[in-house]
């Protein structure tokens, strides 16, 4: 079996000399594991509907901490349960007054919520 001349690396990223390894990435220790959950939850996305622009970020069980009351259906939304949080995008005065009047929804009550109009 013929030689190889590549220098052997420890597991560590160094070589057999105790010198850093030539291309070994820096911190290359173990990936902590990606908690999805809390990953998704800071996420803000954008819906275009027939009442206007929204912006909708998902409000995880873990962290909803307070009751709120669903425009939707008037009844709480309870601590604990996973909902969203919906403000105006194109609100009349500016983005900041839209905002401050966000309001929590039940995720059903926001996908099922009716645009009709009289």
């Amino acid at each position: 079996m013929p030689r190889s001349n590549r220098p052997r690396r420890t597991s560590a990223g160094r070589s057999s000399s105790g010198k850093p390894a030539a291309g070994g990435k820096r911190g290359s220790g173990p990936v902590p594991e990606l908690d999805l959950e809390r990953a998704r939850a800071g996420i803000a996305r954008r819906e275009s509907a027939p009442d206007g622009e929204w912006v909708v970020r998902t409000m995880t069980a873990r962290n909803a901490e307070k009751a709120y009351i669903c425009p939707g259906c008037s009844t709480a939304v309870q601590a604990g349960v996973a909902h969203l949080v919906v403000w105006a995008d194109d609100h009349l005065f500016g983005a900041e007054a839209g905002l401050s009047e966000r309001r929590h929804w039940h995720t059903n009550c926001w996908t099922s919520r009716n645009f009709r109009y009289r």
